[in-house]
């Protein structure tokens, strides 16, 4: 009724949205730092270790921060350090980190979408029709549905496998839930006795996990494309089929070049048969963008393996999903620039549609970002560390990208604390840095009333 004030829940869901429409940003941040420090309350009661010690904090908070940010790097190995109660509390941080992710970035996405390439009076009219929440709970339900649908499908698939592997019933029903977790989300956290290295040769182990993975990593937007056009893809969005078609071509480079990088390695592929060989490359084609989660001992590996898993690291998954990097599209954007550049043509085309500049800006943007914050975090390394290089290098990316590969620093009992913190915060910027950068960028586009004389500087 007119004149009635609007009650306590009313005010907070007008504050939240108006939060979601206006600093989308903020509001990521805030949610997964508090998201972590609740994981990190949990993870220090004594009831979550086997041994009833309380762990450090830095220990807490690294892998709380690893849980909620689903990455999957750990100081501690999960299935031996901590109790089932710890293990629901990482799984608890992979679920709502995961879904938040989902959900969060997806929304920001929208933002970004809505403004890059517009005008200011456009941007100005486009604020008043972003989505309420009504809309983003609509979001949130799909999103849910997806995840459950998912993880159900992998319960069923992980829960007979560990009944063969001589587990009792409660248990091999809950190490299926929590690798079914872990796998969707690509979070990279493991509960298998004697570590996933064990299973090398399980091709019932490792499918589902590789392909339970790469549904988590191209992300809801495009998952929910799929599925609303799915008798028609000719109507599906230009960004589903970047996403697609670069996602799938990294794979193929992947699984491929890995497998051919360690054929004469006998501590990886170069020791197996060729059932065990194909079943490691089909896992390796998505697990280095996202999950994390190797068969193979990623520390035996050789270096130039190392530098191409950077790459892949670095590039990371599909936009709006749970895994890391700077995203997919980000790199396929900045190869059609390339490529057009090189070609000479004035714009940059995909799939019979045109890119923006101002979109091309962003993807140079959050690249560069990310380029700064792993030097940064490398230089910073070095001084305080003993560590090759490529190791610090490998495992920086990898905290950056939130995938969870590791070369064996984070599992070193001799870590210090410094390294610790550093590794945690990687984890935090990579997870929610190159959705809160492009947000922000494309939030701070404005017109101007004037320009300067155009000159330009040589370059190359």
């Amino acid at each position: 009724m007119p004149g009635t004030n609007p009650t306590l829940s009313e005010r907070f869901r007008a504050y939240l949205d108006s939060v979601a429409r206006n600093s989308p940003a903020r509001l990521a941040l805030a949610v997964f730092a508090s998201f972590i420090l609740i994981i990190t309350f949990l993870l220090m009661l004594p009831i979550s270790t086997v041994s009833g010690e309380v762990p450090s904090f830095i220990d807490a908070l690294f892998t709380a921060t690893s849980a909620v940010c689903v990455t999957g790097l750990s100081v501690q190995d999960t299935i031996t350090y901590w109790t089932v109660f710890g293990q629901a509390a990482i799984a608890l941080g992979i679920s709502v980190g995961g879904l938040g992710i989902m959900t969060l970035s997806s929304v920001l996405a929208m933002v970004v979408a809505r403004r890059i390439g517009l005008a200011q009076r456009m941007l100005a009219a486009s604020e008043r029709k972003f989505e309420s929440l009504g809309d983003l709970a609509t979001m949130l339900r799909a999103v849910i549905i997806i995840v459950a649908i998912a993880e159900g499908i992998l319960f069923l698939v992980f829960f007979p496998r560990f009944l063969t592997m001589g587990e009792s019933t409660l248990m091999a029903a809950w190490h299926a839930t929590f690798m079914a977790i872990s796998t969707f989300n690509n979070a990279g956290f493991e509960t298998i006795q004697n570590g996933l290295g064990s299973r090398v040769t399980d091709w019932w182990m490792l499918t589902p996990i590789a392909l339970g993975t790469a549904v988590g990593a191209i992300g809801f937007p495009v998952i929910h494309d799929i599925w609303v056009h799915r008798q028609r893809p000719d109507k599906w969005s230009l960004h589903t089929k970047l996403t697609l078609t670069t996602y799938l071509t990294l794979a193929v480079l992947s699984g491929s070049l890995i497998t051919i990088f360690e054929w004469n390695n006998p501590a990886t592929v170069g020791g197996l048969d060729g059932s065990a060989t194909m079943a490691n490359a089909l896992l390796s084609a998505f697990n280095n963008r996202s999950t994390g989660l190797s068969a193979l001992d990623v520390s035996a590996m050789n270096r130039s393996t190392w530098l191409l898993e950077d790459i892949f690291m670095f590039i990371g998954g599909g936009s709006g999903s749970t895994s890391g990097g700077i995203k997919v599209t980000t790199f396929a954007v900045l190869i059609l620039a390339f490529v057009a550049e090189a070609r000479g043509n004035r714009d940059i085309e995909a799939f019979k549609r045109k890119i923006s500049i101002d979109t091309v800006r962003v993807a140079v943007s959050i690249a560069l970002i990310g380029t700064i914050t792993i030097v940064v975090a490398v230089l910073a390394l070095m001084n305080i560390t003993d560590y090759s290089t490529d190791q610090l290098v490998f495992e920086s990316i990898s905290a950056f990208g939130t995938v969870g590969l590791s070369t064996g620093i984070c599992m070193d009992p001799n870590l210090a604390t410094a390294p610790k913190y550093i590794f945690t915060i990687l984890m935090f910027a990579g997870r929610t840095g190159t959705m809160t950068v492009a947000a922000a960028l494309a939030m701070r586009q404005h017109s101007r009333l004037y320009y300067y004389p155009q000159e330009n500087p040589a370059i190359g």
